[in-house]
């Protein structure tokens, strides 16, 4: 498998011959507002530019969007993807809105999905702790595995912070290779949205031979883990070579 970080939680997975595009936010630096009650109110999103053309990116098998937050399936994804692109969705609900953005081969995902003999498993996830969970906007989130005989179990983990069903995929499925959301986004107040550091060591025990790869990084104005901390923390605890932290448009073969 390859799998490259495009830009925020962006990413394209080849994987048993197959190529995914995850989370389309494809919009042109500072297109939108700011998220509001967060840092960097003067900053637009995305922070930064595509490191590489729409062109290439949306020339792929299929979509997977893990939820509807604007910086994982934006105004701009909507207007440039084709039409009758392969896309997989969490549930019923956003299935009703990617089709009412013209989207004809719309398919919501089960635990038992299987795309051209790739098996791809929804699981679960949770956007932040406690009370911010309460908020309608935060919603539901899903992650995704993937699993062929050729390839190594590569999961997907999504917007989610650690909690016991990551504890529970790792262990039903034992993926060699995680990419977690780790920018640590967070509002002024209500905790974190997504991984921190302290989430990814937490996968990192959970997984010690697993690859975890830290996307969701330095792309919308409300991070608050940086790559630099992030490779400095991995760094004192040992597991630089467990915990990789790709540069946008870097890619990993496994």
């Amino acid at each position: 498998m390859n799998i490259t970080q495009i830009r925020n939680a962006t990413l394209v997975v080849e994987y048993a011959g197959k190529t995914f595009l995850i989370d389309p936010f494809l919009a042109d630096k500072g297109t939108y507002p700011p998220f509001p009650n967060s840092v960097r109110q003067d900053q637009n999103n995305p922070l930064v530019d595509l490191p590489i053309s729409i062109d290439k990116l949306i020339d792929v098998d299929a979509v997977i969007v893990t939820h509807l937050h604007q910086d994982h399936f934006d105004d701009a994804a909507k207007e440039v993807l084709p039409k009758d692109i392969k896309m997989f969705v969490q549930n019923e609900e956003d299935a009703k809105e990617v089709q009412n953005a013209g989207f004809q081969n719309v398919e919501v995902l089960q635990e038992d999905t299987v795309f051209e003999d790739i098996q791809l498993i929804k699981t679960k996830g949770e956007h932040g702790r406690g009370e911010i969970l309460k908020l309608p906007l935060i919603g539901k989130v899903s992650g995704v595995v993937f699993k062929h005989s050729t390839e190594k179990t590569l999961y997907v983990a999504g917007d989610t912070v650690w909690y016991e069903a990551i504890q529970e995929v790792i262990d039903t499925h034992t993926p060699e290779i995680i990419v977690v959301n780790g920018g640590d986004n967070q509002f002024l107040r209500g905790g974190s949205l997504v991984m921190g550091k302290d989430d990814i060591y937490e996968v990192y025990k959970a997984a010690p031979h697993a690859k975890i790869i830290s996307s969701h990084m330095e792309a919308v104005n409300h991070w608050t883990l940086s790559r630099e901390e992030l490779r400095s923390f991995a760094q004192e605890k040992g597991i630089s070579s467990n915990v990789l932290v790709p540069d946008d448009g870097e890619s990993y073969t496994f």
